[in-house]
C-alpha cells in the first residue's frame, strides 16, 4: 500500500468519516484558511490514481469514497513507524511512549486490561 503525503492523508481523514462526499463537503470539514476547491479536488483525484479512493457520477458531480479501510491504513503506518524507528519492537515504542508521555503504570494496565477484554 502506498503512503500518503499529509495532505493526502487529511483528505483522506474526512473521506473516512464522511464516508461518501463530493469535493465542497469535504472543503466544509477542513480548517480555515480553507483551501481552494480546486487544491481539494486535485488530492482528491491523487487519492483515486493511488487507489484510495473511487467516486460515482450523480448528477452533474462525483461523490467519493473510501476502497481502502481506515484500519487497514492505520495498521500499515503503525507497522511502518516501528520497524523505521524502534526496529520492529512494539516493546521498545510502548517504552518509548512511557518514557516520554510520563505515563503511569495504571495507565498501562487500563491499555492491556482492555485489550484482554476485545481478545475475549
Amino acid at each position: 500500500m502506498k503512503q500518503l503525503t499529509k495532505a493526502e492523508e487529511e483528505v483522506m481523514q474526512i473521506i473516512w468519516q464522511l464516508q461518501k462526499c463530493n469535493v465542497a463537503s469535504i472543503i466544509e470539514e477542513l480548517p480555515e484558511p480553507k483551501p481552494a476547491y480546486n487544491t481539494v479536488s486535485t488530492i482528491v483525484r491523487i487519492l483515486e490514481s493511488k487507489g484510495f479512493v473511487d467516486h460515482e457520477k450523480e448528477g452533474k458531480g462525483h461523490f467519493y469514497f473510501a476502497l481502502v479501510p481506515k484500519s487497514d491504513y492505520s495498521n500499515q503506518s503503525i507497522n511502518k513507524l516501528v520497524d523505521g524507528y524502534f526496529q520492529g519492537s512494539f516493546k521498545s515504542m510502548v517504552s518509548f511512549f512511557m518514557k516520554k508521555n510520563e505515563m503511569s503504570l495504571t495507565e498501562l494496565e487500563a491499555i492491556l486490561k482492555d485489550i484482554k477484554s476485545e481478545e475475549e
